[in-house]
Protein backbone atom coordinates (compact mmCIF):
# COMPACT_ATOMS: atom_id res chain seq x y z
CA UNK A 1 0.00 0.00 0.00
CA UNK A 2 1.27 3.47 -0.80
CA UNK A 3 1.81 6.46 1.46
CA UNK A 4 -0.07 9.61 0.46
CA UNK A 5 1.09 13.10 1.32
CA UNK A 6 -1.64 15.71 1.83
CA UNK A 7 -2.02 19.32 2.85
CA UNK A 8 -5.06 19.54 5.16
CA UNK A 9 -6.74 22.94 5.02
CA UNK A 10 -9.65 24.32 7.09
CA UNK A 11 -13.12 22.90 6.47
CA UNK A 12 -11.72 19.46 5.52
CA UNK A 13 -10.22 20.67 2.24
CA UNK A 14 -7.56 18.23 1.11
CA UNK A 15 -4.78 18.83 -1.39
CA UNK A 16 -2.86 15.77 -2.52
CA UNK A 17 0.81 16.66 -2.76
CA UNK A 18 2.50 13.35 -3.57
CA UNK A 19 2.49 9.56 -3.29
CA UNK A 20 5.31 7.27 -2.12
CA UNK A 21 5.99 3.54 -1.93
CA UNK A 22 7.97 3.74 1.33
CA UNK A 23 7.36 5.55 4.60
CA UNK A 24 10.93 6.84 4.74
CA UNK A 25 10.59 8.81 1.51
CA UNK A 26 7.15 10.13 2.49
CA UNK A 27 8.43 11.17 5.91
CA UNK A 28 11.47 13.00 4.53
CA UNK A 29 9.30 14.90 2.03
CA UNK A 30 6.70 15.77 4.70
CA UNK A 31 9.37 17.10 7.07
CA UNK A 32 10.91 19.21 4.30
CA UNK A 33 7.51 20.70 3.39
CA UNK A 34 6.71 21.43 7.05
CA UNK A 35 10.07 23.18 7.52
CA UNK A 36 9.65 25.24 4.35
CA UNK A 37 6.05 26.12 5.12
CA UNK A 38 6.66 27.86 8.42
CA UNK A 39 3.08 29.14 8.71
CA UNK A 40 0.34 26.82 10.02
CA UNK A 41 -2.28 28.93 8.20
CA UNK A 42 -1.21 27.22 4.98
CA UNK A 43 -2.53 23.91 6.33
CA UNK A 44 -1.07 20.88 8.03
CA UNK A 45 1.07 18.38 6.14
CA UNK A 46 -0.06 14.79 6.78
CA UNK A 47 1.17 11.37 5.65
CA UNK A 48 -1.54 8.71 5.27
CA UNK A 49 -1.07 4.97 4.66
CA UNK A 50 -4.01 3.58 2.67
CA UNK A 51 -5.07 1.18 -0.08
CA UNK A 52 -6.00 4.00 -2.43
CA UNK A 53 -6.40 7.77 -2.66
CA UNK A 54 -10.11 7.67 -1.78
CA UNK A 55 -9.46 5.69 1.42
CA UNK A 56 -6.65 8.09 2.40
CA UNK A 57 -8.97 11.07 2.03
CA UNK A 58 -11.71 9.30 3.99
CA UNK A 59 -9.29 8.55 6.84
CA UNK A 60 -8.07 12.15 6.91
CA UNK A 61 -11.65 13.43 7.27
CA UNK A 62 -12.58 11.14 10.17
CA UNK A 63 -12.71 12.62 13.67
CA UNK A 64 -10.32 10.78 15.95
CA UNK A 65 -11.14 10.15 19.60
CA UNK A 66 -8.51 10.59 22.27
CA UNK A 67 -7.08 7.45 23.82
CA UNK A 68 -6.97 6.75 27.53
CA UNK A 69 -4.89 9.15 29.55
CA UNK A 70 -2.59 8.37 32.42
CA UNK A 71 -3.55 5.44 34.64
CA UNK A 72 -6.95 4.73 33.08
Amino acid sequence: MPYYLYRVLPFAQLEKLDQFDTFKLASVRAKALRAAQGDAAQGKIKVMFADNEQQAEDLLCQVRTAGPSGDD
